[in-house]
């Protein structure tokens, strides 16, 4: 079963006329047991703030499917790096967070609807070149869109 790691903008994207279509068809899949969905206490903090409609998905998953992820002094250690090395600006310090847990809990698949901080070749290109000067695993960042195949 393919890990993935999803973070607040998946969550958000289920209720956004541009992103729920494939969100929606991702959480139907998740909900049949088709992915075990990595998420992070990060994710948890950021979810406080949002919509109530937002939160309530996020505790409804199926939580055999779920795997909980500490923020850990090792991630803060690699988003600190990310930054280091320009991949992004200070300013995206949560989103680099992010990265550095998924990569270092093995997730196979990053999943976010940023495309200007995450979802990007150039910004891709950047983390992964990171880890792999870090010796951690190349990690696979994609939309929820490229996840899915196109069986249905």
């Amino acid at each position: 079963m393919e890990r993935i790691y999803l973070d607040t903008s998946v969550f958000g994207g289920y209720f956004e006329p541009e992103f729920e279509l494939w969100t929606k068809v991702m959480f139907d899949r998740i909900s049949k047991g088709q992915f075990k969905v990595l998420i992070s206490r990060l994710t948890d903090v950021e979810l406080e703030n949002a919509p109530q409609k937002v939160k309530d998905l996020a505790t409804s998953l199926p939580t055999d499917n779920v795997e909980w992820l500490e923020i850990t002094d090792q991630a803060v250690q690699l988003a600190n790096k990310y930054i280091e090395e320009k991949v992004v600006g200070q300013t995206s310090y949560s989103d680099c967070l992010h990265i550095a847990i998924a990569t270092l809990n093995y997730a196979d698949v990053r999943v976010s609807w940023n495309f200007k901080h995450i979802v990007n070749h150039v910004r891709i290109r950047g983390y992964n070149a990171v880890n792999f000067k870090h010796a951690h695993k190349i990690l696979d960042i994609r939309s929820p869109r490229e996840i899915l195949d196109y069986e249905d």
